[in-house]
């Protein structure tokens, strides 16, 4: 038995209808890793909300060439975003740890429209404002001392989730 390479796997390609919207994301390293990520996962679009993101070379370290691949863009205010994909009749889930959120180990996704998953800023999460107009609010339970993860390894947890939802 030998370890496959990605030449030799025989992964289905496969596109899912989430789009993933980024609010102040901009730490390089993390911004490359969402790149290989959406890639892995299939996403359709990877928003990127704020100033001063970085798509430069300490981003492509990450990213392995995955943002040739990914279909992206960069948009300053996350609300107007928001706003637009509801009215094109997205349901919009949050990922954050909040008074109303539930558990993603529970959440089940009873829906047929497209998704879009939110990511909050990387110091302060996602907004009051963008949770009040979010369908569903999930969280990743948390065991041990600290009570947020890093924002690469969360959305992992989350498209691993929802994709396994989609594809059942």
């Amino acid at each position: 038995m030998s370890q496959l390479h990605h030449y030799n796997t025989n992964f289905q390609k496969q596109q899912h209808n989430i789009t993933v919207i980024c609010d102040n994301v901009n730490n390089a390293p993390n911004i490359g890793s969402l790149f290989r990520i959406a890639d892995a996962f299939g996403i359709a679009e990877l928003i990127f909300c704020g100033t001063n993101i970085s798509l430069g070379k300490r981003m492509t370290k990450t990213s392995r060439s995955t943002e040739k691949y990914v279909n992206h863009r960069i948009a300053e205010d996350i609300e107007t975003q928001i706003k637009d994909y509801k009215r094109n009749g997205y349901y919009i889930i949050a990922l954050e740890i909040s008074e109303n959120s539930q558990p993603l180990t529970h959440f089940k996704l009873e829906t047929n429209q497209p998704i879009v998953l939110i990511l909050g800023d990387e110091n302060f999460g996602v907004s009051d404002t963008i949770l009040r107009q979010s369908d569903a609010v999930v969280h990743i339970n948390m065991f041990g001392n600290n009570s947020s993860m890093n924002v690469v390894q969360a959305t992992s947890i989350a498209l691993y989730e929802l994709t396994k939802q989609l594809n059942a």
